[in-house]
């Protein structure tokens, strides 16, 4: 027997810690916990945005400045050596020609290389040369048939200067092979530097190997000039082994959690603070247009570094105090919201299952002490008359007479209610009213300049893609003559189309505006005469534009090869982190392509910008300037705005489009944004914790907690057939077991009452009998 009631007491216990594991103490827990940290956290980054003299919008800038350097020196060094390759494989397909032939078409086609030579392999004779000399002695001529002998290699000159060697086989049936061999400088193909900015490029080993920004010696015109060049140039030299070092690293180590974009290794340094200005690096390395392939000019193990001086602001845009103010104030409305929900909610519910499991046990001697507010007064109340039911007292005299009932008219939603508007008079301010940065933001000087000149370069990166595209055609037109079959252009078509992806379709035009050969999809402009002094037009078809090259086939006569481009690879080429939204225009200021969702040949956004697109094509001096704006609209709206016309030679020169980006400057990391962005976050972390807390606390206890309340009520009033079946193993769980225990004993003691009844009624009708 005892060890009956020693399980039935252990099973208790279980169950009444078991309980304290879930109910009304979890929540509320978590909602001083989280309280608490939101408090630290408020207190400890609150007071500190603001107080970094260079923001972290122009650190970012600068490493944006480098990957915009890497990526344009990288598809202009792969670019040269495609060509150089597509251009020998091409002469190869044909009849031999001599080396003086092949220089001079080459030259006439493209001039990019700073020299070619030809040579031949087996005894390296040199055949033929153009340009600046090729350092040919620094080649063994020996090793060129090794696996990689033909890599393209550095090679450093007596004066000082780098020059990157590349090479391509000619080969022809019966005649010796011959090596094609083109020398580059390691300059930055089309990077807006600006004034204040140098850029240089450096080897794996930290060594510069050019640069561009610096005044040369013949540039410098006072002593101060001087000074700040050296200056700059031992700048760049220290930093310059320094993200040599730093691009070696894993890129997946580099980056943050989620980071997108830029794909190599990137990122910006701050140099020391020289008279209220400081120098900001960004350094990138040079990495392939596809994650995991490497080209030939990756493998070169180059990194290119921006330098750029940028002017202090020490101005604190906050006060620390402010931080640690805004955490007491939250300790304090905290802590008034917590001692409301373990008073009048959780210290009630607790006396409650004390009470209710007393009763259960049969303990009937003290009346039961009931809670004054709120659902579990009523429980409360009712307990009590259940206790006198017990006792003897019928339920029907309780209902004509019960001092104890109407209590509680305050219910847990009401005290939930409370706490939740104590919670919400901290987060409500922070979310819409303090710290606002309105619309006289500061915005650095330099994110406007950098949004004029990154979009520059963006400018002469599309000019340069469609030049580079005519002059394929021209390589490909010079192959081309009247002994050439429809067979043997359509394979020379094929090995463009298939070399060069900016390509949709490629064909040979006649002058009577058939087709000889085609690959690709089926033309835009098919039975269509080539134009004869525009070697690239813009086209409608239907809702698309449509790009097409051409160029004259001198060896046909009156025909042209014709390329039509992929707006894709347009809209390709615009894909910068940094720059916001980025569209191509036309004369008309239609927009052509963009890096986002937009409607072919619509107009600009709005009329600012169009303003902007067309003082930018207003000829000053020589010609049109690239220009950028701070543009303040409504709603404190601030927008960093940049249009620049597609301007230099080429092929391109007679579209006259215009390339136009902006972005909003709340996205930029500015101390006045930060200290906004940061102020609204906590005020919806606050606002999620009671949001949370307080909505876990109604669904597992407060609503539990009514229909609770209900249940005891009707079972005072004399329910006894319905059976109470707790929901959740917890406090409010524990009470209903205890109501069901009751209940089970009244109906015991109706029982006993009935038969007691009964019994007396039989023996006083057998008393009348005798």
């Amino acid at each position: 027997m005892s060890a009956s009631r020693t399980k039935r007491r252990q099973k208790v216990r279980r169950r009444a810690d078991m309980s304290l594991l879930g109910g009304i103490r979890p929540p509320i827990a978590a909602l001083s916990a989280l309280l608490l940290a939101l408090a630290a956290l408020t207190a400890f980054h609150l007071g500190k945005v603001g107080n970094e003299s260079v923001p972290e919008a122009v650190r970012t800038s600068q490493q944006y400045f480098a990957e915009d350097g890497a990526i344009a020196m990288r598809a202009s060094l792969d670019e040269s050596i495609i060509d150089l390759s597509r251009t020998a494989t091409l002469f190869n397909a044909g009849s031999p020609v001599s080396a003086d032939t092949v220089l001079d078409k080459l030259g006439n086609v493209y001039q990019k290389w700073r020299g070619t030579a030809v040579i031949e392999v087996k005894s390296g004779r040199l055949e033929a040369q153009r340009g600046e000399n090729v350092p040919l002695t620094a080649l063994d001529h020996t090793k060129l048939t090794e696996a990689n002998g033909l890599v393209p290699r550095m090679v450093r000159l007596e004066n000082g200067e780098t020059r990157l060697l590349t090479f391509a086989v000619l080969s022809w049936p019966g005649q010796p092979q011959k090596l094609l061999v083109a020398s580059s400088s390691l300059r930055f193909p089309g990077v807006s530097l600006g004034k204040f900015r140098a850029i240089a490029v450096t080897d794996a080993n930290g060594q510069i190997l050019s640069s561009d920004g610096l005044a040369n010696d013949e540039q410098i015109q006072s002593d101060d000039v001087k000074e700040e060049t050296e200056r700059a140039r031992k700048q760049l030299k220290k930093y310059a082994k320094i993200a040599a070092r730093k691009t070696k690293a894993n890129p997946l180590t580099t980056k943050e959690p989620g980071g997108g974009g830029f794909r190599g290794v990137s990122g910006s340094l701050l140099g020391p603070s020289d008279g209220g200005e400081r120098t900001v690096v960004g350094y990138a390395s040079l990495i392939g247009p596809e994650a995991g392939k490497g080209t030939a000019a990756t493998a070169l193990g180059l990194t290119v570094i921006s330098l750029v001086g940028v002017t202090e602001d020490r101005t604190a845009v906050v006060d620390p105090f402010f931080g640690i103010a805004a955490a007491a104030v939250l300790l304090v409305i905290g802590l008034l919201a917590v001692s409301l929900l373990i008073g009048t909610v959780q210290r009630p519910l607790l006396q409650l299952f004390l009470e209710s499991r007393r009763l259960s046990r049969g303990d009937l001697n003290r009346p039961v002490n009931r809670p004054k507010y709120g659902e579990a007064a009523r429980i409360g109340t009712a307990l009590e008359r259940l206790r006198r039911q017990l006792l003897g007292e019928s339920a029907e005299a309780q209902k004509a007479h019960d001092p104890g009932r109407g209590r509680g008219r305050i219910g847990a939603r009401a005290l939930l209610a409370t706490c939740g508007a104590l919670l919400l008079l901290w987060s409500a301010p922070l979310v819409l009213l303090l710290n606002r940065a309105g619309e006289s933001v500061p915005v650095p000087q330099t994110l406007v300049h950098d949004q004029r000149e990154r979009t520059d370069t963006m400018a002469d990166r599309v000019r340069r893609a469609l030049n580079e595209g005519h002059a394929d055609l021209t390589s490909v037109g010079s192959l081309i003559g009247p002994a050439t079959t429809s067979a043997e252009m359509t394979g020379i078509l094929e090995r463009t189309l298939t070399q060069h992806q900016r390509y949709e379709s490629l064909y040979v035009l006649q002058e009577n505006g058939t087709i000889t050969a085609k690959v690709g999809p089926e033309p835009r402009r098919p039975n269509a005469k080539a134009p004869v002094d525009e070697p690239v037009v813009l086209l409608e078809s239907g809702n698309a534009p449509v790009i097409i090259e051409f160029v004259a086939a001198p060896g046909l006569k009156g025909a042209s090869v014709v390329g039509e481009l992929r707006i894709d690879f347009l809209n390709s080429l615009l894909k910068r982190p940094g720059l916001g939204e980025i569209r191509v225009i036309d004369e008309k200021q239609r927009v052509i392509g963009g890096n986002t969702g937009y409607l072919a040949f619509q107009q600009l956004p709005n009329e600012s910008m169009r303003a902007l697109a067309a003082g930018a094509n207003q000829k000053v001096g020589k010609g049109p300037r690239p220009s950028s704006v701070l543009l303040r609209g409504k709603n404190d709206d601030i927008t960093i705005a940049a249009a620049v016309p597609m301007a230099g030679g080429g092929a391109a020169k007679p579209l006259a489009w215009t390339v136009v980006s902006w972005q909003p400057a709340k996205g930029l990391a500015i101390p006045e944004y930060n200290l906004q962005n940061r102020t609204v976050l906590a005020g919806l972390l606050g606002l999620t914790a009671a949001l949370v807390c307080l909505g876990w606390l109604h669904i597992v206890v407060i609503r539990a907690l009514r229909e609770l309340a209900k249940c005891a009520e009707a079972l005072a009033d004399g329910d006894r057939r319905t059976v109470l079946y707790p929901r959740h193993h917890d406090e409010v769980g524990a009470v209903t077991r205890s109501l069901e225990v009751v209940r089970q004993q009244l109906q015991e003691l109706r029982k006993r009452e009935a038969s007691g009844t009964a019994g007396r009624t039989g023996q006083a009708a057998k008393a009348g009998r005798n």
